[in-house]
């Protein structure tokens, strides 16, 4: 079963690091310029997720959430992972400002937090994956069609 096979069928990982794990996994086999609309509640694991990616890209820095800075940009080995946290924008107008499109640079993965907010800008090819906590800790993982 390919990872995509399982992301669709659901996965719960037992930890924060099988997290990052199966997001690296997932980061090899993206296809330049994806965008991730990663959906669920605060403190579901989409940042941990999104750190995934960024060992997944060859990223060195540490990863965190850009609630305040809106996003933040990381420069790995194979592209460029962009992690925006639209929570805090109300309007379209506020993410034109941030000039985003500017670091959208080929080959690039672009990862949002909060994607119901900016749904009208987000490409229609977004791959929507639904992020929770169940039993505890551990992290459910769910790729929507």
């Amino acid at each position: 079963m390919s990872i995509f096979d399982k992301l669709r069928a659901g996965v719960t990982t037992p930890s924060a690091e099988a997290t990052r794990v199966l997001a690296a996994q997932l980061a090899a086999l993206l296809p330049p310029d994806a965008t991730l609309a990663l959906h669920g509640d605060l403190g579901a694991g989409k940042t941990t997720f999104v750190q995934g990616l960024a060992r997944g890209f060859g990223v060195h820095e540490h990863v965190t959430s850009p609630t305040f800075a809106i996003y933040s940009v990381y420069r790995g080995q194979s592209r460029t992972l962009v992690h925006l946290d639209a929570y805090r924008i109300d309007r379209e107008e506020q993410l034109d400002a941030l000039l985003l499109d500017e670091f959208l640079i080929s080959p690039y993965c672009l990862a949002v937090e909060w994607p119901e907010k900016i749904a009208a800008w987000l490409p229609t090819n977004a791959w929507p994956i639904s992020l929770s906590i169940v039993e505890g800790r551990r992290h459910r993982l769910l790729l929507q069609s």
